[in-house]
């Protein structure tokens, strides 16, 4: 994580309610919040107050997948991309992301060997 989030967790767990769970984001009394929550006064009030969005379009789970996206676009291993998306194999990252995949290389012998036995040259 960017020191600015690590830092930013460190003040949290100084201010964040206790409960006998440990959650990193706890109801008011310490227990796990339901999702509808999280979604409206969280991620949702976020965005507004930022000045985003008035009318939030996307949740929670549009992060999870922009997040991925950004690792893919910048070259992280795949293999670390499935550890830290929690997948349970590698085959449902590329399944699911494989499309942001690049692979310039391959795509040109590709094309070379299409040329080839179409054209034979």
């Amino acid at each position: 994580m960017p020191p600015m989030v690590v830092n930013t967790l460190r003040e949290w767990r100084l201010l964040c309610p206790r409960g006998e769970l440990g959650l990193v984001f706890p109801s008011g009394e310490g227990n796990v919040e339901s999702h509808s929550n999280v979604a409206r006064r969280g991620l949702e009030s976020i965005l507004r107050g930022a000045g985003i969005v008035a009318k939030p379009k996307y949740g929670l789970h549009s992060l999870r997948h922009a997040c991925a996206s950004l690792w893919i676009e910048s070259g992280m291993n795949p293999k670390r991309i499935q550890t830290l998306m929690g997948h349970s194999s590698i085959q449902l990252t590329f399944d699911r992301y494989g499309h942001w995949f690049r692979d310039d290389v391959a795509d040109q012998k590709a094309a070379e060997d299409i040329q080839l036995r179409l054209l034979g040259k």
